[in-house]
């Protein structure tokens, strides 16, 4: 009895499998070259990707026009499909290719096979979804590697997709653009149907060098964002200068016309980076949503960009942040133990209250490359300060060292304008040092 009951348990479960693996319902997708340009045809339709990087926020998403997320691995892959179908949204799925700087290593043939073998596995699992836009065999492996034996195995992978799965392109992902990657893509990666890269600051070179190089065929930005933290100018103690949110809304604007779609020739569409919020050499270099959520300025200009309209509430925006009236670019050193003001100016469409926050950090010493998980440095607590909605006057800590002040400007929507200024505090002779507490806090005003 026990036996029977098992063994109808066993049908029942694997005729849900069967039924659920036969209403999936592929559509396909390729890359063609079509009325003088490359373009994705997605069920016999051109389809430009306006894609994010990330897998929150898709509400957003799909107000601000956009219709594609990228993901970096397969981690809750079919979570992602099911809910980017929910929203309309395609996913360029992503497989994690094991990285040099991590360990892995390319003359290990044991290791290599069980990678391959573990995708094999893995790609007839979510090749039906109907979700489902193209393959990312990788990302940024080339980033600080020595071995391009990781080539060979991009290809395989590669190879084995397009036998497996004849209704989705392939791609593999480089960090910035360089000709030997490029030169290494096309001699060893046949089975790659275009090239994707991640870059910044260097976007602008991008669809010029592309072909300098030699890839002529169809291409993504997969990343694309400010100026990176290694792009940017320095303060005299090597801390990086960060863009305003309303300088990165400009540059995001001007990126998106002028570097991808303006090249669309053979830029088959783009992945802003980041759709949400993470610690990267500061809490906000990249993120698009602040830590709590909140929308930032560059998201009205993309939706500006992706639907041709503009949002009817704009959110605020600042310029002019000064901490002892001087600029960011002049490393502002103050004493420990005296009385510092930041003063900035704020612009706002609806002329509604706003709320302030503000926050002093120690500048973050956990910095990490290729968007290596980061810990992020506690605002400091235990000093004395007066605030006023723009100005915001504070009693220097005692502990010398290097400090970043953050202001975070939010309207009656939560749209948020923020920026951080990088200071260094030097000891004051006549007291002692003494230790900082450190706690959670958001000065808010």
């Amino acid at each position: 009895m026990v036996l029977t009951l098992r063994f109808k348990l066993c049908t029942i479960g694997l005729l849900t499998v069967l039924a659920h693996t036969a209403a999936a319902q592929a559509i396909k997708t390729e890359v063609k070259w079509i009325s003088g340009k490359y373009t994705f045809v997605r069920n016999g339709e051109p389809y430009y990707v306006k894609g994010a990087g990330g897998q929150t926020h898709l509400d957003d998403l799909v107000t601000c026009g956009g219709n594609s997320i990228r993901t970096w691995s397969l981690d809750d892959a079919q979570e992602v499909l099911d809910e980017a179908q929910k929203h309309g949204l395609t996913v360029m799925l992503g497989l994690w290719v094991g990285h040099e700087r991590h360990g892995f290593d390319y003359n290990d043939t044991a290791a290599v096979r069980a990678q391959f073998l573990r995708f094999k596995k893995a790609i007839p699992k979510y090749m039906n979804h109907p979700a489902l836009l193209c393959w990312a065999v990788g990302n940024e492996v080339d980033l600080f590697y020595s071995n391009t034996k990781v080539w060979y195995a991009v290809q395989d992978i590669a190879k084995m997709i397009h036998q497996t799965d004849p209704n989705h392109p392939t791609t593999t992902v480089t960090a910035g653009l360089d000709s030997n990657e490029v030169q290494l893509v096309l001699q060893r990666c046949p089975d790659i149907d275009f090239y994707s890269v991640n870059t910044y600051g260097d976007i602008a070179n991008v669809p010029k060098n592309i072909a300098r190089y030699g890839w002529k065929g169809p291409y993504m930005i997969t990343e694309w964002g400010p100026n990176g933290h290694w792009e940017v100018a320095k303060t005299s103690w090597n801390a990086p200068i960060e863009q305003t949110s309303t300088q990165k809304a400009d540059v995001y604007q001007q990126r998106y016309e002028q570097s991808i779609w303006a090249n669309r020739e053979n830029c088959i569409g783009s992945y802003v980076f980041l759709w949400g919020q993470k610690q990267e050499t500061t809490s906000t270099w990249y993120g698009l949503f602040t830590e709590d959520g909140n929308r930032t300025e560059t998201l009205d200009r993309l939706q500006t960009e992706w639907t041709g309209t503009e949002p009817e509430n704009l959110a605020p925006s600042l310029s002019d942040f000064k901490l002892n009236d001087k600029a960011m670019t002049e490393s502002v050193r103050v004493q420990a133990n005296t009385w510092q003001t930041a003063t900035l100016s704020i612009k706002n469409d609806d002329n509604r209250k706003l709320k302030y926050h503000w926050f002093i950090l120690p500048e973050s010493t956990d910095i990490k490359a290729g968007g290596d998980a980061e810990s992020s440095p506690e605002p400091l607590y235990g000093f004395r300060f007066k605030a006023r909605q723009n100005t915001y006057s504070f009693k220097a800590p005692a502990k010398e060292g290097a400090y970043r002040l953050f202001v975070f400007v939010e309207d009656y929507q939560g749209k948020t304008a923020y920026a951080n200024f990088p200071f260094y505090i030097y000891p004051d002779a006549s007291e002692p040092q003494k230790a900082i507490e450190f706690k959670k806090r958001s000065l808010t005003f």
